[in-house]
């Protein structure tokens, strides 16, 4: 009975091995779908005012082709929806403001998984690519809305560890940082430069 537990343990860990050798896939490497909503009200001498309402949605899938082992060559995707909703009362009437900024990106990525001897994948990876955010804002008190566009360079770089649930099937716990240069389109002489700091986990499928 031991042997043959000892047998199906070494056939298991060698079968996750396998997953990142050369000619194997890995889809969602750092597959996010994530939504959040932030509601904050502000009391004062017992009166209370709600403020502006947060929500982000963000959506980012990937695929990578081991051209040799352990090293992912592939594309990410990445989308992202922040709104920002408020509400104003003024001589009884309520006006409503809104700002919605849409960013997406294009990738072309490297990622390394270092072998560990376990079902614990430890990676780390990098890309650069193009990025592209569209800010609209909108009032109820006007019927004009403005929009501004942003395009530009953008880079990542990531890290973190997949935990392997079963030869084919893995869960990503990770960071990630992006950078992204652009210009206003309504003026190039305006360059916007912005960084953002993310914790990543999603769902990792490893295709032989």
């Amino acid at each position: 009975m031991k042997k043959l537990l000892l047998v199906g343990a070494v056939a298991l860990f060698g079968a996750m091995n396998a997953q990142t050798e050369k000619g194997s896939w890995v889809i969602g490497g750092s597959t996010t779908l994530g939504f959040n909503s932030l509601n904050t009200t502000y009391k004062y001498q017992g009166q209370s005012t709600d403020g502006p309402k947060v929500s982000t949605i963000t959506i980012t899938p990937s695929v990578g082709y081991f051209v040799i082992d352990k090293l992912a060559i592939g594309l990410d995707l990445g989308f992202t929806s922040i709104t920002t909703k408020e509400e104003d009362v003024y001589m009884n009437t309520t006006y409503t403001y809104k700002n919605t900024i849409s960013t997406f990106s294009v990738l072309p990525t490297a990622t390394y998984y270092f072998k560990s001897g376990s079902n614990v994948l430890p990676y780390l990876g990098a890309g650069i690519g193009y990025s592209s955010s569209k800010t609209k804002d909108s009032s109820s008190a006007s019927s004009n809305t403005s929009e501004e566009s942003i395009g530009g360079f953008a880079w990542k770089a990531k890290g973190g560890v997949t935990f392997l649930l079963s030869p084919s099937i893995g869960l990503d716990l990770g960071l990630s940082y992006m950078a992204n240069y652009g210009k206003l389109d309504s003026n190039e002489d305006v360059k916007v430069n912005t960084g953002t700091l993310g914790v990543n986990a999603g769902i990792s499928v490893f295709l032989k």
